[in-house]
């Protein structure tokens, strides 16, 4: 079973949010969003080589992932431009579901964290900011 495989199989058998797949490193998340990309991050967790399969990626988990050097990204729902950054960086991408773009948990309008990276391209520049919208969302 490939990493990408194992990766998928764990997310849709355990209540998480986020399943990283490399060798025989694991890692999960039951965080919504993309909180545990960025705290994975901020700790200087290295993620290169990983596969991931995740609940909601939009644009900007794809430029987390992308910024880490993830190789492999599976979605159950998934926002268009995660599938075209993930192709810009030669990360190879699946989705159950694509919609046009990710709403924020309400329903209600965009997802704060697609806001904050909207017509950004740059990985490293995403994760500033989205470090800093999560911890203006968290209330530090």
């Amino acid at each position: 079973m490939s990493d990408w495989e194992r990766a998928i199989r764990l997310l849709a058998e355990g209540d998480y949010g986020c399943v990283l797949a490399r060798g025989e490193e694991t890692l999960v998340s039951r965080a919504p969003g993309v909180g545990a990309l960025v705290d994975w991050l901020a700790a200087g967790v290295e993620l290169a080589g990983f596969a991931a399969a995740d609940r909601v990626v939009g644009r900007a988990a794809a430029l987390l992932y992308a910024h880490a050097g993830v190789v492999a990204v599976y979605a159950d729902l998934a926002g268009a431009a995660a599938a075209d950054i993930c192709a810009a960086h030669g990360i190879a991408f699946r989705a159950a579901v694509t919609v046009p773009g990710i709403l924020n948990r309400d329903q209600t309008g965009p997802c704060p964290l697609e806001a904050a990276v909207t017509g950004v391209d740059d990985p490293a520049t995403a994760v500033g900011l989205l470090t800093d919208t999560v911890r203006t969302l968290r209330g530090r």
